[in-house]
């Protein structure tokens, strides 16, 4: 893990830095439980793991511990929505380690903007699929289970601009529900009107840094006080999940957001929301946690 430096330990006050830095250690578990209208009942209950913003850290060696906790849950896919390193000399094992030792159940990733502000985006995406994930830039997986379609839809990085959603879409059946894989919430507008049923986003950190109340001051190529910044949004048929993520960026600290994994279930619904309310957090969805600390 990324190191704290003296300067910056003096400077950044010494009584609240313990608490910043050992807040980045305690891992929450986060399930959410989202309706989808017209949800075959091959998928009810279908379990996504969603990881994100890995940002080259570990938990225990070889990320052995998060592994063993991840280990103990239940889940049908994994989903990686990018910033898995954090610059051009960043180590990619970290990622690696984690896909290899999710990979027997089907691995799905797209791209964020660190890899490619690394300008190592080609070649993480192949280290990947190397691992054993399936890399979707602008592109789709169908699952087919019986008379049953459902498709992982996933998009390149909507912040350097290489997003595309409507090509990504082109590429799923015309049946069934879309699930969404990007890098940045920035695309939930284009997603609602695309009628997209369930977006899974990270790059936010939850702020990182987050104010009780207000939520994240600040997010890189979001601005200051983004609408989305972390949790639970829902327009018409379209809900979107914000992971806060594992990593940092910048400074090695947290506070008043944990790292975090998250599992989305996703059931049978006549409606999507009885009472919609866009941009509400957590509006009709159910969300319980449980939190670990790591050495």
């Amino acid at each position: 893990m990324t190191p704290i430096s003296r300067r910056l330990f003096v400077f950044g006050g010494a009584p609240l830095f313990p608490y910043l830095y050992l807040e980045r250690l305690a891992v929450a578990i986060k399930r959410y439980q989202i309706p989808v209208v017209s949800l075959p009942a091959e998928f009810d209950g279908f379990t996504i793991l969603h990881l994100t913003d890995l940002h080259d850290k570990e938990f225990g060696r070889d990320g052995s511990e998060l592994l063993a906790l991840l280990d103990t849950e239940q889940f049908d896919v994994v989903a990686l929505t990018g910033d898995l390193v954090v610059s051009a000399t960043s180590l990619l094992t970290p990622a690696l380690r984690l896909v290899e030792g999710l990979k027997s159940r089907p691995v799905f990733a797209v791209s964020g903007n660190h890899e490619w502000n690394s300008e190592r985006g080609e070649e993480i995406c192949e280290k990947l699929r190397q691992a054993g994930a399936e890399v979707l830039s602008n592109t789709s997986h169908t699952f087919r289970k019986g008379a049953g379609r459902l498709s992982i839809v996933g998009v390149d990085d909507p912040v350097t601009g290489r997003a595309s959603l409507r090509k990504a879409l082109s590429t799923a059946t015309g049946e069934g529900p879309r699930l969404l894989l990007a890098h940045s919430p920035q695309i939930y507008e284009e997603a609602v009107q695309e009628k997209v049923d369930v977006v899974l986003a990270g790059h936010t950190h939850g702020g990182q840094l987050r104010l009780p109340v207000f939520g994240a001051p600040y997010v890189p190529s979001m601005g200051i006080f983004p609408p989305y910044d972390y949790g639970v949004y829902s327009s018409g048929k379209t809900s979107m999940i914000v992971n806060a993520g594992l990593g940092e960026s910048l400074l090695p600290v947290r506070f008043n957001i944990r790292p975090e994994v998250v599992l989305v279930s996703i059931f049978r619904a006549t409606t999507p929301h009885p009472h919609p309310v866009p941009l509400a957090p957590r509006a009709e969805e159910e969300m319980t946690q449980r939190a670990y600390s790591f050495r």
